[in-house]
């Protein structure tokens, strides 16, 4: 099924380095490498003449998946993993095709996580390449592929690669040049010169790496431009983790005036910056070009030569190389989003506020019918605007946000939720003021809004110059103005919806899409159910979600039970681990005949559940986190299990389910905290 012109193209790209690949790295030759398939799904098939593993439908039906896993891996210093890969599909079933996954599974982890993910078909090879960050964790690759509809549809991994390096970094040695492309052109591309092969009418250098003809490097050459500014590029893998630091590289021209040599980033969002030219020719002579680079979220680095004329010559590029130290021994240190962030559970972080007087008050209060407690975790601080001291006709309460450095694109995010409005123009706004203060621009604004619940808003913005980020609410007039309560803000480097954003880890849910891995036993009208809103019955159950205030979670319509019958959600299987592992949670339980809110933990190969935690009859009207610790090295479950209170006033919802590696780092602060509101935090292990 797989394209003979593939196989060649592959016999090409294997022969150099085949017989020695460093750890986690396979050319599939003769084996696997070490990687071997998990038992418990369908087998990756060794091809017979080697060159490439492979899954597809002639033994298989749609929707099947093979898994493939490594040995213990570790990444210390920084790593570039690359997969040639190709998806075929059946020509009658394009909609739905074949999958091929990526996960990392860390040795402390119960669950794996996504690291990238393909369905797009191709009729010839394809590479996927993927920064690591150093870590000393151990760690395991698995590759999944989950086959598509059609007779002939079918998933083939060439190669994986794992090498101490940056994924933007290549000397143009290796055949498939490092993942870096070349944007087709009619009349003017880069090409791959050296290898004592020359068929350009130019004379071309030899390469930088090796001083020799024999070595490779990249050029472009005007002898084919037909036409004024013909433009060549070649685009760098997209980067997928922050860096920041030193990006060189080499290059060499032809004299001439006729061309223009340019570096650019181009994010996921298609925008370009540009962050070095060529100023001067330079030498007949490779010259050495260093770039400050930082990508703090996905980017490509593209090298542009544009030319006027036929007389432009040529321009050679080779050994591009980063390195995190800053060019020139600069000492700047990268922007962290984290100090633009804010939770307010110990103080303001770094917001601060108008000296004319404290507008906006860190408050703390028990939720009631009137009032819901804070976002974090329905029991902590946040901020409150209008307050009955400060509520008066004309009055402005601004919070300004630390400074945030220009040309940089940033995903705000916060929680708000309102109380009492007749009218709710401009109650709440969000400006961008530049850092003198003098131009400021509105970018959000509170519209109709559900009173008394946490609403999350979401804004992308970029600017040119350094900026700070304004929460201003304002009241009009006696009766056009009221509460306004703020929580949870978090920015983020890059796009609230960027298309390279991963969906969340196996470790979460928050319920948007779907149950995610959940099950349950049975489906009836007395079990778990999914909804958005208000529950049916009044007096009980969330106005909202958690997530978003707007969307989805889970819970139990006490209406369709009856008294003592309990409905069950189970986790996906968890692997078992060694330490401790951290389970959060948000629940609500509101109502009078609220009943029992139970979790617990079923090991495999046991019948009986060991209880976790618990929560009897009516909570808070607002929703609550919960932090669980405990500790299994069996393949386990966790149980939520809602059991129905005295009378229909007793709906019990959770949401934002989260699991996570090591001991929970609130979890002392939650206990004090709680103290009088409920049974006491367990720790148990097993």
């Amino acid at each position: 099924m797989l394209l003979r012109g593939v196989l060649l193209a592959m016999q090409a790209l294997q022969l150099a380095g085949a017989l020695d690949l460093p750890a986690g790295s396979c050319a599939f030759e003769e084996n696997t490498c070490g990687f071997d398939s998990v038992l418990a799904f369908l087998p990756w098939i060794l091809n017979e003449e080697g060159h490439y593993i492979y899954v597809d439908t002639s033994f298989a039906k749609q929707g099947e998946k093979a898994v493939l896993l490594s040995s213990d891996l570790q990444a210390e210093e920084w790593s570039c993993l690359r997969l040639v890969y190709q998806i075929t599909a059946s020509s009658g079933s394009p909609s739905d095709t074949s999958q091929l996954n990526l996960y990392v599974r860390f040795e402390d982890e119960s669950f794996d996580r996504l690291l990238w993910s393909a369905k797009e078909p191709s009729d010839s090879w394809l590479i996927a390449s993927l920064d690591l960050q150093n870590s000393s964790k151990k760690f395991k690759l698995l590759v999944e592929g989950v086959l598509g509809q059609g007779s002939t549809a079918s998933i083939a991994l060439f190669e994986i690669k794992m090498t101490t390096s940056y994924c933007i970094e290549c000397d143009f040695e290796e055949n498939h040049l490092c993942g870096f492309v070349n944007r087709w052109n009619p009349n003017v591309n880069w090409f791959v010169g050296g290898g004592n092969i020359r068929k350009s009418p130019s004379l071309l250098p030899q390469d930088h790496t090796f001083k020799s003809e024999l070595g490779h490097y990249m050029y472009v050459d005007s002898v084919y431009v037909k036409h004024f500014q013909e433009v060549a590029q070649l685009i760098s893998p997209m980067t997928t983790a922050p860096m920041s630091g030193c990006l060189s590289f080499y290059y060499q021209l032809q004299q001439g005036n006729d061309n223009s040599f340019s570096l650019y980033t181009r994010d996921a969002a298609g925008l370009y910056e540009e962050i070095w030219k060529m100023d001067q020719p330079g030498n007949a002579a490779w010259n050495l070009a260093e770039v400050e680079f930082s990508a703090p979220y996905p980017m490509e680095v593209i090298f542009e030569v544009a030319f006027n004329g036929p007389k432009g010559g040529y321009v050679a590029l080779d050994d591009i190389s980063f390195s995190p130290v800053h060019c020139q021994n600069q000492t700047e240190l990268p922007f962290s989003a984290m100090e633009a962030s804010c939770n307010f559970e110990e103080d303001l972080c770094n917001f601060y506020q108008d000296k004319e007087g404290p507008g906006w008050t860190r408050v703390k209060v028990k939720p009631n019918m009137y009032r819901a407690g804070d976002h974090t975790s329905g029991i902590g601080y946040y901020l409150l605007a209008n307050t009955k001291f400060t509520s008066q006709p004309g009055y402005i309460g601004r919070l300004y946000g630390p400074s945030l450095p220009g040309n940089l694109q940033y995903c705000l995010r916060f929680y708000y939720a309102i109380y009492g409005f007749l009218k709710m123009s401009d109650t709440l706004a969000v400006y961008i003021f530049e850092e003198n203060h003098v131009v400021q621009e509105k970018i959000w604004s509170v519209l109709e809004s559900p009173r008394g619940v946490w609403m999350q808003a979401e804004i992308t913005f970029k600017k040119p110059m350094p900026t700070k980020v304004v929460f201003m609410s304002l009241c009009k007039s006696f009766w056009d103005c009221g509460l306004v309560a703020l929580d949870d803000i978090t920015i983020e480097l890059g796009s609230c919806s960027s298309p390279e954003r991963l969906p969340p880890a196996p470790g979460e849910c928050t319920f948007e899409q779907d149950e995610c891995a959940f099950t349950q036993e049975r489906r009836n009208r007395s079990s778990w159910h999914r909804r958005r809103g208000e529950t049916p019955t009044s007096y009980t159950g969330p106005k909202g979600d958690h997530t978003t205030g707007v969307g989805y979670y889970m819970y139990i319509e006490a209406s369709h039970m009856v008294y003592g019958q309990k409905a069950q959600l189970l986790s996906w299987p968890l692997r078992g681990v060694t330490g401790k592992q951290c389970l959060t949670f948000f629940y609500h339980m509101y109502g009078a005949g609220t009943g029992l809110l139970s979790v617990y933990l079923k090991r495999e190969g046991e019948s009986e559940e060991s209880l976790l935690w618990r929560r009897r009859g009516e909570q808070s009207i607002s929703w609550l986190r919960a932090l669980i610790e405990y500790s299994c090295e069996r393949q386990h479950q966790v149980i939520f299990e809602a059991i129905r209170g005295l009378s229909i006033r007793s709906d019990i919802a959770i949401d934002d389910v989260k699991f996570q590696a090591g001991p929970c780092a609130e979890m002392e602060d939650l206990t004090q905290q709680s103290s009088g509101y409920s049974e006491d935090l367990n720790e148990i292990e097993f």
